[in-house]
């Protein structure tokens, strides 16, 4: 019982060195990426992050579902971000946001969510697309690069969730930066964060091997318009 109980301590330890090894090289090696970070209520950026960002030329402004409240409103979190993609592209950032989130029903759609808001706030509709099977963050990065050819993207986020979004993308073969959208602390963000742990894990492995997304699709190239992407 005693080797037992050893053999199973040792085997605890080299998981949690795996755990802790793993988090630490995705968050190393995108902590540099992420450009600049919208930190304050009234969504803004300094004049020298903007510009920082806009030198950068990417294809678009990829914005990550993260759930909605009604089949009209976004969740705060992602609310925030979609007031930075907003704010980005309005300062020239990129000529384009792609929207990516899960349309798994019809009593579910991130996308429409975040085409209507942004649409609101008065970006073209050629300029928006929308990509609804992101049901994942790995899935958007590696559709963004099979159906949207994108090459270049700044990603929107929040600063946790960044560092993986990030390392996926450039896995992918997308040169991708980030501005982070952490206007206001969120309910919920120690469980969130725990799970962050284990996701960094998973889509590790996955950007190592690139497993298929649920769904393929035509090309609905980036530098195009993207009303086709819309759906109904």
């Amino acid at each position: 019982m005693k080797k037992i109980f050893i053999l199973i301590c040792l085997l605890a330890a080299v998981f949690a060195a795996g755990i802790y090894t793993i988090n630490r090289r995705v968050v190393n090696t995108e902590k540099n990426n992420i450009m600049a970070k919208v930190t304050t209520a009234d969504n803004t950026l300094d004049k020298s992050d903007v510009d920082k960002v806009r030198a950068f030329k990417g294809d678009c402004i990829m914005v990550l579902g993260c759930g909605i409240k009604d089949r009209e409103t976004p969740s705060p979190m992602l609310k925030d971000r979609l007031d930075t993609a907003v704010l980005l592209y309005r300062n020239g950032v990129a000529p384009k946001i792609l929207m990516t989130g899960d349309n798994g029903t019809n009593s579910h759609n991130e996308t429409h969510v975040m085409l209507n808001y942004a649409i609101k706030q008065g970006i073209p509709k050629k300029d928006i697309f929308c990509d609804h099977a992101g049901f994942s963050t790995y899935e958007s990065m590696y559709r963004g690069s099979s159906i949207f050819k994108i090459k270049k993207m700044v990603v929107v986020t929040q600063t946790y969730h960044m560092y993986r979004a990030l390392y996926i993308g450039n896995k992918m073969g997308i040169e991708s930066v980030g501005v982070s959208s952490d206007q206001k602390r969120y309910s919920g963000s120690f469980t969130r964060e725990g799970r962050e742990v284990l996701a960094r894990i998973k889509d590790y492995f996955k950007s190592k091997y690139k497993p298929k997304p649920t769904y393929g699709g035509d090309a609905i190239p980036i530098t195009g318009s993207g009303i086709s992407s819309h759906g109904e």
